[in-house]
């Protein structure tokens, strides 16, 4: 996963709606992140793996930042 990768997982996160992360559980937050990331860069399978269980970790970081907006 690298830093460039991160840097649009983030920019991912502050862009979209922050009723929509809420209203995702966290399975389908993390799915529908993947999918989005993964539009905007090719994602090996490996770096998918890492990148979903780094999302799985951040899920409720990602909530205080949707509830804050």
């Amino acid at each position: 996963m690298t830093s460039v990768t991160l840097r649009q997982l983030w920019s991912l996160v502050e862009n979209t709606q922050a009723a929509f992360l809420l209203g995702q559980d966290d399975a389908s937050l993390v799915t529908w992140l993947l999918d989005r990331l993964s539009e905007q860069q090719a994602l090996e399978s490996m770096e998918s793996e890492w990148l979903g269980d780094y999302i799985r970790s951040k899920t409720s970081l990602i909530r205080d930042l949707a509830e804050q907006r």
